[in-house]
Protein backbone atom coordinates (compact mmCIF):
# COMPACT_ATOMS: atom_id res chain seq x y z
CA UNK A 1 0.00 0.00 0.00
CA UNK A 2 1.22 3.54 -0.53
CA UNK A 3 3.34 5.17 2.25
CA UNK A 4 4.90 8.40 2.78
CA UNK A 5 7.85 8.21 5.10
CA UNK A 6 8.76 10.62 7.18
CA UNK A 7 7.31 14.32 6.14
CA UNK A 8 10.90 15.99 6.07
CA UNK A 9 13.96 13.59 6.20
CA UNK A 10 17.60 14.50 6.65
CA UNK A 11 19.53 16.09 3.87
CA UNK A 12 20.71 13.30 1.28
CA UNK A 13 24.63 12.58 1.02
CA UNK A 14 24.45 11.33 -2.76
CA UNK A 15 26.98 12.17 -5.45
CA UNK A 16 25.59 13.65 -8.67
CA UNK A 17 26.97 11.81 -11.73
CA UNK A 18 27.64 13.62 -15.32
CA UNK A 19 24.55 13.23 -17.98
CA UNK A 20 24.23 10.39 -20.96
CA UNK A 21 23.67 11.11 -23.82
CA UNK A 22 22.23 7.61 -25.60
CA UNK A 23 18.73 7.18 -26.46
CA UNK A 24 16.55 4.83 -28.30
CA UNK A 25 13.69 3.55 -29.15
CA UNK A 26 14.34 -0.45 -29.46
CA UNK A 27 14.13 -3.32 -26.73
CA UNK A 28 16.97 -4.04 -25.11
CA UNK A 29 17.33 -7.05 -22.55
CA UNK A 30 13.83 -6.92 -20.36
CA UNK A 31 13.24 -7.87 -16.74
CA UNK A 32 13.59 -5.06 -13.76
CA UNK A 33 13.66 -4.97 -9.86
CA UNK A 34 11.94 -1.66 -9.70
CA UNK A 35 10.15 0.89 -12.02
CA UNK A 36 9.76 4.60 -10.52
CA UNK A 37 7.09 6.86 -12.15
CA UNK A 38 6.94 10.81 -11.87
CA UNK A 39 3.28 11.67 -11.71
CA UNK A 40 1.80 14.28 -13.18
CA UNK A 41 2.85 14.16 -17.25
CA UNK A 42 3.53 10.77 -17.05
CA UNK A 43 0.79 8.52 -15.65
CA UNK A 44 -2.02 11.13 -15.67
CA UNK A 45 -2.98 14.36 -17.63
CA UNK A 46 -3.19 17.11 -15.10
CA UNK A 47 -2.43 19.94 -17.10
CA UNK A 48 -6.24 21.69 -17.38
CA UNK A 49 -6.88 21.58 -13.19
CA UNK A 50 -3.28 23.23 -12.83
CA UNK A 51 -3.80 25.51 -15.31
CA UNK A 52 -7.34 26.24 -13.86
CA UNK A 53 -6.00 26.71 -10.44
CA UNK A 54 -2.93 28.46 -11.17
CA UNK A 55 -5.56 31.44 -13.36
CA UNK A 56 -8.08 31.13 -10.43
CA UNK A 57 -5.18 32.08 -8.31
CA UNK A 58 -4.29 35.11 -10.42
CA UNK A 59 -7.99 36.23 -10.75
CA UNK A 60 -8.08 35.82 -6.68
CA UNK A 61 -4.46 38.66 -7.01
CA UNK A 62 -6.59 40.90 -9.73
CA UNK A 63 -4.27 39.67 -12.27
CA UNK A 64 -5.21 38.56 -16.14
CA UNK A 65 -4.97 35.01 -16.84
CA UNK A 66 -2.00 33.04 -18.51
CA UNK A 67 -2.49 31.15 -21.19
CA UNK A 68 -2.65 27.58 -20.67
CA UNK A 69 0.28 26.42 -22.59
CA UNK A 70 2.24 29.20 -20.72
CA UNK A 71 1.40 27.43 -17.53
CA UNK A 72 1.91 23.95 -18.94
CA UNK A 73 5.58 24.68 -19.40
CA UNK A 74 5.83 26.12 -15.81
CA UNK A 75 5.01 22.40 -14.21
CA UNK A 76 7.77 19.97 -13.17
CA UNK A 77 9.51 21.69 -10.12
CA UNK A 78 6.92 21.48 -7.33
CA UNK A 79 4.40 24.25 -6.43
CA UNK A 80 5.79 26.55 -5.10
CA UNK A 81 8.53 26.88 -8.39
CA UNK A 82 5.31 26.80 -10.50
CA UNK A 83 3.75 29.94 -8.35
CA UNK A 84 7.13 31.92 -8.64
CA UNK A 85 7.51 31.52 -12.56
CA UNK A 86 3.63 32.13 -12.91
CA UNK A 87 3.81 35.01 -10.74
CA UNK A 88 7.00 36.99 -12.09
CA UNK A 89 7.66 40.24 -9.91
CA UNK A 90 5.54 39.09 -6.86
CA UNK A 91 7.65 38.19 -4.01
CA UNK A 92 7.50 38.01 0.08
CA UNK A 93 4.61 37.85 1.92
CA UNK A 94 2.65 38.22 -1.52
CA UNK A 95 3.82 35.04 -3.32
CA UNK A 96 3.41 33.35 0.01
CA UNK A 97 -0.15 34.12 -0.19
CA UNK A 98 -0.66 33.22 -3.52
CA UNK A 99 1.00 29.82 -3.04
CA UNK A 100 -1.39 29.11 -0.18
CA UNK A 101 -4.41 30.03 -2.19
CA UNK A 102 -3.25 28.10 -5.09
CA UNK A 103 -2.57 24.48 -2.86
CA UNK A 104 -5.98 25.14 -1.32
CA UNK A 105 -7.97 26.06 -4.26
CA UNK A 106 -6.07 23.12 -6.16
CA UNK A 107 -6.88 20.72 -3.40
CA UNK A 108 -10.40 21.37 -4.16
CA UNK A 109 -10.49 20.99 -8.03
CA UNK A 110 -7.26 18.27 -8.72
CA UNK A 111 -10.24 15.80 -9.76
CA UNK A 112 -12.12 18.06 -12.05
CA UNK A 113 -10.38 17.21 -15.51
CA UNK A 114 -7.34 15.00 -14.47
CA UNK A 115 -7.25 11.95 -16.27
CA UNK A 116 -5.10 8.86 -16.62
CA UNK A 117 -3.44 8.78 -19.87
CA UNK A 118 -4.49 6.03 -22.30
CA UNK A 119 -2.82 2.50 -21.64
CA UNK A 120 -1.73 3.55 -18.45
CA UNK A 121 -4.24 1.52 -15.95
CA UNK A 122 -4.28 -1.48 -18.07
CA UNK A 123 -0.50 -1.30 -18.28
CA UNK A 124 0.20 -0.83 -14.62
CA UNK A 125 -2.53 -3.15 -13.52
CA UNK A 126 0.01 -5.96 -15.61
CA UNK A 127 2.98 -4.69 -13.78
CA UNK A 128 1.55 -4.92 -10.63
CA UNK A 129 -0.35 -8.22 -10.82
CA UNK A 130 3.14 -9.64 -12.19
CA UNK A 131 4.89 -8.59 -8.57
CA UNK A 132 7.25 -6.23 -9.84
CA UNK A 133 7.46 -3.19 -7.33
CA UNK A 134 6.43 0.11 -8.25
CA UNK A 135 6.76 3.63 -7.23
CA UNK A 136 5.83 7.02 -7.39
CA UNK A 137 8.96 9.86 -7.19
CA UNK A 138 7.22 13.37 -8.22
CA UNK A 139 8.13 16.95 -7.16
CA UNK A 140 4.19 17.57 -6.50
CA UNK A 141 3.15 17.64 -2.54
CA UNK A 142 2.62 14.09 -1.33
CA UNK A 143 -0.46 14.25 0.36
CA UNK A 144 -1.91 16.12 -3.26
CA UNK A 145 -0.05 12.80 -4.71
CA UNK A 146 -1.77 10.15 -2.93
CA UNK A 147 -5.01 12.12 -3.10
CA UNK A 148 -5.07 12.09 -7.04
CA UNK A 149 -4.27 8.22 -6.77
CA UNK A 150 -6.88 7.18 -4.72
CA UNK A 151 -9.66 9.17 -6.73
CA UNK A 152 -7.95 7.49 -9.74
CA UNK A 153 -7.99 4.08 -7.78
CA UNK A 154 -4.65 3.46 -8.19
CA UNK A 155 -3.56 3.71 -4.76
CA UNK A 156 -2.76 -0.38 -4.10
CA UNK A 157 -0.20 -0.29 -6.93
CA UNK A 158 2.67 1.68 -5.88
CA UNK A 159 4.45 0.41 -2.53
CA UNK A 160 5.61 3.58 -1.51
CA UNK A 161 4.52 7.67 -2.43
CA UNK A 162 7.35 10.15 -2.31
CA UNK A 163 6.79 13.88 -3.27
CA UNK A 164 8.42 17.15 -2.73
CA UNK A 165 7.95 17.47 0.40
CA UNK A 166 9.09 14.16 1.35
CA UNK A 167 12.51 15.23 1.35
CA UNK A 168 14.75 18.37 1.77
CA UNK A 169 15.55 17.96 -1.68
CA UNK A 170 13.46 17.48 -5.01
CA UNK A 171 14.29 15.95 -8.13
CA UNK A 172 16.84 15.69 -9.93
CA UNK A 173 18.27 15.22 -6.66
CA UNK A 174 18.74 11.59 -6.55
CA UNK A 175 17.83 11.65 -2.67
CA UNK A 176 14.24 10.22 -3.73
CA UNK A 177 15.69 7.03 -5.92
CA UNK A 178 18.41 6.27 -3.58
CA UNK A 179 15.75 5.93 -0.67
CA UNK A 180 13.29 3.25 -3.29
CA UNK A 181 16.53 1.29 -3.91
CA UNK A 182 17.54 0.79 -0.64
CA UNK A 183 13.61 0.14 0.25
CA UNK A 184 13.35 -2.31 -2.32
CA UNK A 185 16.51 -3.56 -2.30
CA UNK A 186 16.62 -3.11 -5.66
CA UNK A 187 19.90 -3.51 -8.12
CA UNK A 188 20.47 0.30 -9.79
CA UNK A 189 20.96 -1.28 -12.93
CA UNK A 190 17.42 -2.98 -12.93
CA UNK A 191 16.07 0.25 -11.86
CA UNK A 192 14.21 2.41 -13.69
CA UNK A 193 12.91 5.74 -13.71
CA UNK A 194 9.88 7.10 -15.49
CA UNK A 195 8.91 10.48 -16.68
CA UNK A 196 8.12 13.09 -19.63
CA UNK A 197 11.30 15.79 -18.80
CA UNK A 198 14.92 16.35 -18.40
CA UNK A 199 14.14 16.25 -14.85
CA UNK A 200 13.03 12.83 -14.43
CA UNK A 201 16.16 11.87 -17.16
CA UNK A 202 18.02 13.72 -15.12
CA UNK A 203 17.17 12.73 -11.84
CA UNK A 204 17.80 9.30 -12.98
CA UNK A 205 21.05 9.84 -13.91
CA UNK A 206 22.19 11.29 -10.67
CA UNK A 207 21.35 8.37 -9.10
CA UNK A 208 22.75 5.74 -11.23
CA UNK A 209 19.84 4.20 -12.63
CA UNK A 210 18.22 3.88 -16.19
CA UNK A 211 15.75 6.56 -17.64
CA UNK A 212 12.92 6.41 -19.50
CA UNK A 213 11.13 8.89 -21.09
CA UNK A 214 7.59 9.05 -22.31
CA UNK A 215 6.53 10.77 -25.62
CA UNK A 216 3.42 12.03 -24.20
CA UNK A 217 3.37 14.74 -21.13
CA UNK A 218 4.27 17.98 -20.40
CA UNK A 219 7.63 18.23 -21.46
CA UNK A 220 8.87 15.28 -23.55
CA UNK A 221 10.58 18.44 -25.90
CA UNK A 222 13.30 18.93 -22.81
CA UNK A 223 14.99 15.37 -23.59
CA UNK A 224 16.72 16.93 -26.44
CA UNK A 225 18.83 18.59 -23.39
CA UNK A 226 18.63 15.07 -21.49
CA UNK A 227 18.16 12.27 -23.46
CA UNK A 228 16.54 8.93 -21.75
CA UNK A 229 17.76 5.54 -22.53
CA UNK A 230 15.00 4.95 -24.02
CA UNK A 231 11.25 6.52 -24.85
CA UNK A 232 7.67 4.83 -25.22
CA UNK A 233 5.01 6.03 -27.06
CA UNK A 234 2.88 4.30 -24.89
CA UNK A 235 3.34 2.38 -21.50
CA UNK A 236 2.31 -0.63 -22.98
CA UNK A 237 5.62 -0.71 -24.14
CA UNK A 238 7.36 -0.33 -20.57
CA UNK A 239 4.94 -3.43 -19.35
CA UNK A 240 6.33 -5.67 -22.67
CA UNK A 241 9.93 -4.49 -21.78
CA UNK A 242 9.90 -5.18 -18.26
CA UNK A 243 7.75 -8.63 -18.34
CA UNK A 244 8.19 -9.82 -22.05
Amino acid sequence: MSGTGPERPSAATGSVVPLQSHMSRTNGAGGSDLLIFDLDGTLIDSKGDLADSVNATRAWMGLAALPNETVYSYVGDGAPMLISRAFPGVHGDDLARALRYFLDYYREHMLDATTLYPGVREALDRLHDAGVPLAILTNKPVRFSIQLLEGLGLELHFFRVYGGNSFEEKKPHPRGIDMLVAESAAARDRTIMVGDSAVDVRTARNARVQACGVSWGFQPETFADAPPDFVIDDMSELAERVLG
